[in-house]
């Protein structure tokens, strides 16, 4: 993308000072919002939210600051998207975990100022021959993010073909924390969880999740809120969300943040994967003609 095409975009959707597109590391376009309310940037490649903190408060999701940005590489820390499946493929080894959606370009399809002071943003994956080599199927997806007080993001696909399809996806947010160890994580009590760590051993888990170890789990049945009590920043961030019964919480911890080259020195201790998802037993089997919006909605409270 050129400076001619930025310049297009900031004459179609541009908002002023509130909503601005520039060219970032890597040749990356990206959005920048800024608001009476909050700040927030994202990558057009991937739809890809790197940044988000409301006013008067510390960041609230985590950017590397060892991140890479190239074309086709996902960018380290923010909220990467997960679709059109969760981890790896079903059926086929080579294709990419995750999905593709957030390495591929999105378009903007709309902007615009809300009355509160909040900013909308709407984009819409751009399908090309190599993604339908991937994913042969008509599903458009589009995202959807209300930038404020309250970070609202919403991941809707459209089953537009003539049968049934499988979709898998996650909202794979990194939240800042001052330190893993001062973390406690409530709402997943009693809910079992699939332990990748451990084998995929299904275990079922008692009181708050705390870390001293790497964690990468699926929680089941997860549909309450989760809170991340961060006793160093005295602060919880509460995740809310609808059309998601799976939680995936994750950090890698020392030697696989060491191995991944872009979490910088000690990255893991200032992060925490707390992903909103249609995973496992979770996937969403959507009808011919049918929509589902995995929704989700971040807030900041006091201790």
């Amino acid at each position: 993308m050129s400076q001619t095409d930025i310049a297009t975009l900031n004459q179609q959707f541009g908002l002023g000072s509130q909503l601005q597109f520039v060219m970032g590391a890597g040749a990356m376009p990206i959005i920048i919002i800024s608001n009476p309310l909050a700040s927030a940037s994202i990558a057009m490649q991937g739809a890809h939210l790197m940044t988000w903190a409301p006013r008067k408060h510390r960041p609230v999701v985590w950017l590397s600051p060892a991140a890479k940005y190239a074309q086709g590489k996902s960018i380290r820390g923010g909220i990467p998207i997960c679709w059109p499946w969760f981890g790896p493929h079903a059926t086929d080894g080579k294709l990419p975990g995750h999905g593709y959606a957030r390495t591929v370009p999105w378009e903007v399809i709309a902007t615009r100022a809300l009355p509160e002071g909040s900013t909308h943003l709407a984009m819409r994956l751009i399908e090309s021959d190599a993604s339908r080599q991937q994913w042969p199927h008509t599903t458009p997806v589009e995202m959807h993010f209300s930038v404020g007080t309250r970070l609202s993001c919403d991941l809707v696909t459209h089953n537009t073909s003539s049968a049934a399809l499988t979709i898998g996806a996650a909202l794979h947010t990194y939240f800042a924390v001052s330190d893993v160890g001062q973390v406690r994580i409530h709402g997943l009590g009693n809910c079992t969880y699939i332990d990748k760590v451990d084998a995929g051993k299904r275990k079922t888990q008692s009181g708050a999740i705390q870390f001293s170890q790497e964690t990468d789990r699926i929680y089941l049945g997860s549909v309450a809120d989760c809170l991340i009590d961060d006793l160093g920043w005295q602060r919880r961030i509460r995740v809310h969300k609808r059309g998601s019964a799976s939680t995936v919480v994750w950090n890698p911890w020392v030697d696989k943040a060491a191995s991944m080259g872009d979490f910088g020195p000690d990255g893991y201790r200032r992060m925490v994967c707390v992903e909103s998802a249609n995973a496992a037993d979770d996937v969403v089997v959507l009808k011919a003609g049918g929509r589902h919006r995995l929704r989700v909605e971040y807030n900041v409270e006091s201790l």
